[in-house]
């Protein structure tokens, strides 16, 4: 019997989008995401890049095409159904961490198993896990005004990867660390992202994050174009 490949983890397939006032920032724009790759892109200020991001992740609809996540079409769902798949099949990292103040480091990145309904015990569980991969085993008690720049950052990609989502979202994830920080978090989040298979898509202004991308494109009105530049 020929079985048949699992479809990509992450598609999208002529997109178009225009912002109010008309201006297109894509039209015809493909890109397929495997499991366990890492694409990064690339792209002036104001080109599309996070609208890009809240497209795949269904935060946002497009004009035209179609996104879908193992195979499954987010122009086919309802809200309800959009926002179970954000829940259960996407991980984000913010440039800003979004770490929430008045909850311990084990309870941010338990949310989305939380979310998920996942026990409590089993969340914490996993969430501490996670939390040594960081290198953050024995903080888990502390508050977010504890830690630094960096040790926000390496929660936040905790939080993302902790319910084991098809596909990872960042963007800007190290724009507001210093270099050698932001080296740190970048080898880290590659780490991670390689072991959990998820595909990952990284937005970002830096040639020196780019450069751990298997795949390195531009955002341009016609579409991504691949950089030649390594």
């Amino acid at each position: 019997m020929i079985g048949f490949p699992p479809p990509p983890a992450l598609l999208l397939t002529g997109l178009r989008k225009s912002v109010p006032g008309g201006r297109v920032l894509f039209d015809g724009l493909d890109l397929c995401v495997a499991r366990g790759e890492l694409v990064a892109i690339m792209g002036e200020s104001g080109v599309g890049k996070s609208t890009l991001l809240n497209l795949a992740a269904g935060l946002d609809r497009a004009d035209g095409g179609s996104v879908a996540i193992d195979g499954v079409a987010l122009e086919s769902l309802d809200d309800d159904g959009r926002t179970r798949l954000r829940r259960d099949r996407i991980g984000f990292v913010f440039q800003a961490f979004h770490i929430l103040p008045h909850l311990s480091l084990a309870q941010n990145v338990a949310l989305p198993l939380v979310l998920q309904t996942v026990g409590a015990a089993e969340a914490i569980g996993r969430a501490n896990a996670m939390l040594a991969a960081v290198g953050l085993a024995g903080r888990e008690a502390a508050r977010p005004s504890q830690l630094s720049g960096g040790e926000l950052q390496r929660v936040a990609v905790a939080r993302a990867l902790v319910h084991r989502p098809t596909v990872v979202l960042a963007d800007e994830p190290t724009g507001n660390l210093d270099p050698e920080t932001a080296d740190r978090v970048l080898d880290l989040f590659v780490a991670e992202v390689r072991a959990s298979g998820a595909a990952a898509i990284l937005v970002t202004h830096s040639d020196r994050a780019a450069a751990v991308a298997d795949r390195r494109l531009t955002l341009t009105v016609h579409g991504l174009v691949p950089r030649d530049d390594r």
